[in-house]
């Protein structure tokens, strides 16, 4: 298996059309997937797929292809973790029919889950069924060994967010890690279709960064998102020559 697998968080952007995916596609995941190997499902955060659209995904690409899929905003922003014993078992469900194509699946906590419930983030990851996660925070309050090392109990992997408000995050806590370039939303449209800030500068540093990860053994899940340049196709691209993939 790769080590690494650089994409794109969603795929299914009309404005990509004539760039990144040719005008006369017809089926916009299987184009995708003849340039990247894994993407990250985000419509999965809105609602829980149905079974027969998850079979869909999966018919559409190639058996090497890697699906990860954020968790239902019900589970992780409404109920903030709690009360999930109707919701989790469903959502495990259908997304685990990607079978083999079914990669780390992502926590995305809101920034007013604060350290406070901790507690609470405990028992949901003790809660959790075999596979790979991740947990991704958006309030630096966490950012410490306590919290490093309940993510290294339960195998849990911290997303290294690269992100306006968060600082530079290293920790490795699995034997992955999932990072996700996500941009500022106030600066960057991300629906023209075209870079709309260069980021060289820092794809070049986080490749150095990735190169590290590797040369530790560490598989490497990596997101960008459409408001990090503006065309997360280029800079997935683009960190992938200097890393030397094709």
């Amino acid at each position: 298996m790769e080590k690494i697998h650089i994409g794109t968080m969603g795929w299914s952007y009309d404005f990509w059309i004539g760039n990144f995916y040719p005008e006369e596609s017809q089926n916009l995941l299987t184009e995708y997937a003849r340039n990247f190997d894994t993407v990250e499902i985000d419509n999965t955060f809105y609602r829980i797929p149905s079974k027969d659209t998850v079979r869909k995904w999966k018919e559409e690409v190639p058996d090497d292809f890697i699906f990860t899929a954020k968790f239902p905003r019900k589970i992780t922003h409404i109920k903030m973790l709690e009360d999930f014993k109707e919701d989790l078992p469903v959502f495990i469900e259908h997304i685990s029919l990607l079978g083999d194509k079914l990669g780390p699946l992502l926590i995305q906590l809101p920034p007013s889950f604060k350290p406070e419930k901790f507690e609470i983030l405990k028992d949901f990851l003790a809660a959790l069924p075999e596979g790979r996660f991740a947990v991704e925070v958006k309030n630096k309050k966490w950012l410490d060994e306590k919290f490093y090392n309940l993510l290294r109990e339960n195998g849990v992997a911290l997303a290294l967010i690269d992100h306006p408000w968060m600082p530079e995050m290293n920790a490795i806590t699995a034997d992955f890690t999932y990072i996700r370039w996500e941009g500022d939303r106030n600066k960057i449209k991300g629906i023209l279709g075209k870079v709309e800030r260069d980021r060289s500068k820092e794809i070049q540093e986080w490749g150095m960064k990735i190169k590290g990860f590797l040369g530790d053994s560490v598989e490497v899940f990596g997101y960008f998102s459409k408001f990090y340049s503006g065309y997360s196709p280029g800079d997935a691209r683009m960190l992938l020559d200097i890393l030397k993939i094709t």
